[in-house]
């Protein structure tokens, strides 16, 4: 077993790409066949992998989910940490704060489109820590 915690800085709502900080600790780890587990610390931000060669995809997904959830809906009485953190809570709740990933030949099993991002739901965000477990 090999864990890290890797702490992001704060960065603006969207997709923020952290294939390569993951890919790193698969390095530092050194096993050459086995899984990798990314968990995010936090109830509004989540984890996706997706596509990593056209960058309208993450804006395409953002604009989706925004939709899905929007600042300032009547339904959400969470309202104390500003208008986005509601939205943000939902976000989260309805895609991941887990990713498995399989570690194939010492590396990430990923496809040749695929990377791993942090998606954070907040527009004024804190650092962010995830937990990388590999086994």
């Amino acid at each position: 077993m090999f864990q890290r915690r890797l702490t992001l800085p704060p960065a603006g709502q969207g997709l923020h790409d952290v294939t390569a900080a993951i890919a790193a600790l698969v390095r530092e780890a050194g096993h050459t066949t086995g899984l990798c587990h990314v968990f995010v610390q936090h109830t509004s931000a989540s984890l996706l992998i997706q596509e990593n060669a056209d960058p309208q995809v993450q804006r395409d997904l953002q604009a989706w989910l925004t939709r899905l959830a929007p600042e300032g809906d009547p339904l959400f009485g969470h309202v104390e940490e500003g208008p986005d953190d509601m939205p943000a809570h939902v976000r989260s709740a309805i895609t991941a704060t887990g990713l498995t990933i399989p570690i194939v030949d010492g590396r990430l099993g990923l496809g040749t489109w695929q990377g791993i991002y942090l998606w954070e739901h907040r527009r004024r965000a804190r650092g962010r820590s995830l937990v990388v477990t590999i086994w």
